[in-house]
């Protein structure tokens, strides 16, 4: 697991709040989003192997981690990159063969992580759930997630980064969610407070 001193550079900086059309600002903060992706999931993985070991996990912060997927990364990230790959296949065609399945496996992402983050909130509540089922779902997402971010920064963003430097420098944005990112912004919000000062503590500790 690999977290270090730089989340808590991103969680104090963050990313900006205003959204650009200028498209090689956009796919850096697409770059960055993935990086505090990244983050959640190697939480989120530590969590999941506790319970695989027998251990008791942090359920709570599960809890937070799932709640922050579901508003920032499903709500604002995946149809960010959706309208960016429909730019791409607007103007280079030529570029975008290959990438019909995007906004399937964002669906398929979006599904995995509303199940996780209910299953989870179920088992902080107190209701039973079944240790096995949230490991299970835990290390799917996990992989079906880091596997698909993979997949763009080698394919999807190149090939972006490639229509950029053909003279295609801005992109409509008029459809983009216009919602900073609650964790990493520039502004934290209240209900996500507990769960920076775990990514802290981490980078603290890494």
């Amino acid at each position: 697991m690999i977290l270090t001193a730089r989340i808590v550079d991103s969680v104090t900086h963050g990313n900006n709040a205003l959204m650009s059309n200028n498209a090689a600002e956009v796919l850096e903060e697409l770059r960055n989003d993935h990086r505090n992706m990244a983050i959640m999931i190697d939480l989120l993985e530590r969590e999941s192997n506790r319970i695989y070991e027998g251990g008791e996990p942090d359920y709570d912060l599960m809890t937070d981690i799932m709640h922050y997927m579901t508003v920032y990364p499903d709500a604002v990230h995946h149809p960010k990159e959706d309208r960016l790959y429909a730019e791409l296949k607007a103007v280079r065609p030529d570029l975008s063969q290959g990438f019909d399945r995007i906004t399937l496996d964002h669906r398929q992402i979006a599904e995995q992580s509303m199940a996780l983050r209910d299953s989870v909130a179920a088992v902080a509540a107190g209701s039973p759930v079944y240790r096995n089922k949230i490991v299970t779902d835990a290390l799917r997402y996990v992989n079906t997630l880091r596997g698909h971010m993979q997949w763009e920064e080698l394919d999807l963003f190149r090939r972006v980064d490639e229509m950029i430097n053909s003279g295609h420098v801005e992109i409509d944005a008029a459809n983009f969610v216009h919602r900073p990112d609650p964790v990493f912004g520039s502004t934290v919000e209240n209900k996500f407070g507990r769960l920076v000062e775990s990514i802290q503590a981490v980078a603290a500790c890494s």
